[in-house]
């Protein structure tokens, strides 16, 4: 069963490069026995570099389910996710993930997954990308804000 939607994890990603939608990436999301998720990577068509297979999996079965948690459901990915996409499954609270290739593959095809979890790794005042903290005080109160909401829904 598996298996299954693997191959369909990696024929949604060969229909990306031969639609020219993106990179070569796709991703089914499985809930019991039946698909409630699919993407593939469309960030050059969309010109949206958030628009990963994954994410956009994510996004499909979420919409198609009415919720943001998918606990009980599992990723299938033609390979191993990169940082942006990790975090979404971790967001997304994905039960469980398959993935065919892993990083060094997509670094092979020109992907620079392993440089941004590098990045990740450093302190953010040693990363290639400036980064500087200004107006934390004035964002403190949003944050109360949300505490105090009593209809908050978390996340």
């Amino acid at each position: 069963m598996h298996e299954r939607y693997m191959r369909e994890a990696i024929e949604l990603a060969r229909e990306a490069v031969t639609a020219d939608r993106g990179g070569p990436f796709g991703a089914v999301v499985v809930q019991g026995d039946r698909v409630v998720g699919r993407g593939c990577n469309r960030v050059t068509s969309d010109n949206d570099p958030t628009a990963h297979a994954e994410v956009s999996a994510i996004r499909d079965a979420c919409a198609r389910l009415g919720r943001y948690w998918l606990e009980d459901c599992v990723l299938y990915v033609n390979c191993e996710p990169c940082p942006m996409c990790l975090g979404a499954i971790y967001w997304a609270r994905i039960g469980k993930v398959y993935y065919a290739g892993v990083a060094a593959d997509a670094a092979a095809a020109g992907f620079a997954d392993q440089q941004i979890a590098e990045e990740l790794c450093r302190p953010a005042d040693a990363r290639r990308l400036p980064m500087e903290q200004l107006l934390r005080d004035e964002a403190l109160p949003v944050f109360q804000l949300w505490r105090d909401k009593p209809d908050r829904l978390d996340y």
